[in-house]
């Protein structure tokens, strides 16, 4: 039997096969933007051929496989998600725009305000209010919740967003509402901000809950296509896709949960990264993800990467866990060109697959880092993915010369050299800015550089941060891929309890602990895991008296209280 990980890329779809007793084999196609499922099934065809098999036979003697996909990113990122409807509690519909009263880049005076991902006219407020200890003020106005949601479909709603004050204590409104939006509305995509996050920070869960309506459909539909596509094999039926928190999960729970896959892609890659990490007994890692889009970028220690329970994509907060990535734009497919002053940019704008570098002769007009490592001849013109393309150098020079060499008066191997030490010197000083953000000295990790263009770039950026050691694995092209085959179905189940230390009840914690150990385990054994395979860990989120942030604590197994013998 064979099992597969596939990785969607925005410029290629990565594909590692692994069958027993046998080598892992990579594999490597064009993504097909419009319809990635389209880039799947023709790189799967190009497997099943490398192994003398149809695409049936490969498939039917099939019994995994773990995808991972930048669809949930590209869409908030792109703003190409649903109109999301946002219903919330009545006083609070400009919470989403007011955010925390800060900017992403709250010292930044020039800082464009981010655009809501729910426009004002398709934000609601209803009459219900439910107290900080739980108990109901105000019922829900059913009458109120039903006149606002015959309007916001009316307006054009694709998706609805349900976020009321305090239904992490309490979330009788919030299933009320859904309750009544089922039976209007059976098809409409609706998250409930306590099953997205039900914990404490109105704006935190806000944002989070928007964001999943907001990316949920494009997703879930690409997800329910990807599914219609196994249909024909049994065995096949729950496709797990990679989570952000380095985890697998269903396709159900991945469609209903789609916040929880932004970094759906890129967390494999770093799970590899720290698997490997561990197996060169190389604790402290800094791995190095260039691809043709962007460059990802992830620190790694004591053989486990960082993970953050917020963070800012596209300019929105996300407070999910997830594995901390800093995301640059730069990769293989970035466009050089010469801004006011003469000076060389190289990024953020992409040519992406379509229509690509100059190079691949698909209509490409812009250099980019990849034309520029073929005129350096870092790159076989003959021998591109393996041989089954090849690559246009005079398109590059031509490209090279039009828009950077002439501008500069310089050669094209002086205008490509160019390109090359911007775009490192762009990432170095990416990783040096993480790196130290987060009190930590680059010069005492080791650099893992995969994905399809690090090997080009992975020395001269080493060079500049002065690390002393990198290794490239033989899976790197496809490591996000690979690292799909080496991780666990994982679920991050949380809910608030704010209390000072001194006044904590730990019988109080040890219930709390226990009901979302046993949330946890029964999706597991729902799913087919045996008991003895689940696993359980423990954190909280704890701060100092007066402060906004929190650390992430690591807690012991709880033990039961003890009985006391009269």
């Amino acid at each position: 039997m064979y099992k597969i990980g596939i990785d969607v890329g925005g410029t290629f779809t990565d594909f590692v096969v692994a069958g027993e007793g046998e080598q892992p084999r990579f594999f490597k196609t064009q993504s097909t933007p419009d319809d990635p499922s389209i880039g799947v099934m023709t790189g799967l065809q190009e497997a099943a051929a490398a192994y003398g098999l149809g695409l049936d036979r490969l498939l039917g003697e099939t019994d995994l496989v773990i995808h991972g996909s930048t669809v949930a990113t590209n869409t908030l990122v792109e703003r190409k998600g649903a109109k999301v409807g946002l219903i919330t509690t009545d006083g609070f519909r400009d919470l989403l725009e007011m955010r925390e009263g800060l900017k992403e880049d709250r010292y930044n005076l020039r800082m464009t305000p981010v655009e809501p991902l729910a426009a004002r006219y398709l934000r609601v407020g209803i009459p219900e209010r439910i107290r900080v200890n739980g108990l109901v003020e105000r019922p829900l106005d059913e009458d109120a919740l039903v006149e606002s949601l015959e309007r916001l479909v009316q307006d054009g709603a694709e998706a609805l967003a349900v976020c009321f004050l305090f239904s992490y204590l309490n979330p009788s409104h919030e299933r009320q509402a859904w309750e009544l939006i089922r039976r209007r509305f059976p098809d409409m995509y609706t998250s409930l901000s306590h099953e997205v996050i039900p914990q404490i920070k109105e704006f935190d869960r806000l944002s989070t809950t928007v964001i999943n309506s907001y990316v949920g459909p494009v997703f879930s539909r690409y997800l329910a296509n990807l599914g219609q596509r196994f249909e024909a094999y049994p065995q096949l039926e729950d496709v797990l896709i990679m989570q952000s928190n380095g985890g697998v999960a269903p396709i159900a729970d991945s469609g209903r949960m789609a916040v929880r896959a932004i970094l759906s892609g890129p967390a494999g890659g770093v799970s590899a990264a720290a698997y490997l990490g561990q197996l060169l007994d190389e604790p402290r890692v800094i791995a190095f993800d260039m691809g043709g889009t962007s460059t990802d970028i992830s620190l790694i220690e004591n053989g486990f990467p960082h993970v953050a329970n917020e963070k800012f994509e596209a300019g929105w907060k996300i407070a999910a866990p997830m594995i901390d990535i800093h995301t640059l734009g730069a990769g293989g497919g970035s466009i050089a060109r010469v801004g006011d002053g003469g000076i060389l940019h190289v990024g953020p704008d992409s040519a992406g697959a379509e229509p690509g570098p100059a190079c691949y002769g698909k209509g490409g007009v812009n250099p980019t880092v990849t034309d520029a490592s073929l005129v350096l001849g870092y790159l076989d013109a003959a021998n591109f993915l393996g041989g089954r393309a090849g690559l246009d150098r005079n398109s590059a020079e031509k490209a090279l010369a039009e828009h950077v060499g002439t501008p500069l008066g310089l050669s094209n191997v002086e205008s490509a050299f160019g390109v090359f030490k911007v775009v490192c010197t762009s990432i170095a000083e990416g990783i040096r800015l993480m790196s130290v953000q987060r009190g930590v000295d680059p010069r005492e990790f080791t650099m893992m550089g995969f994905g399809g263009a690090s090997g080009l770039h992975a020395a001269e950026v080493a060079r500049q941060l002065q690390v002393e050691k990198v290794y490239i694995p033989a899976s790197a092209p496809v490591l996000s891929a690979y690292g799909m085959l080496n991780t666990d179905i994982k679920y991050d189940f949380f809910r608030s309890y704010p209390v000072s230390l001194d006044r904590l009840e730990l019988d109080e914690l040890r219930v709390i602990l226990a009901e979302l150990a046993a949330q946890g385990r029964d999706k597991l054994l729902a799913q087919g895991i045996s008991s003895d395979a689940v696993e359980i860990s423990y954190s909280a989120d704890m701060r100092y008296l007066d402060q906004i942030y929190e650390v992430t604590v690591p807690l012991p197994v709880p033990t039961p209280t003890p009985t006391r013998i009269p």
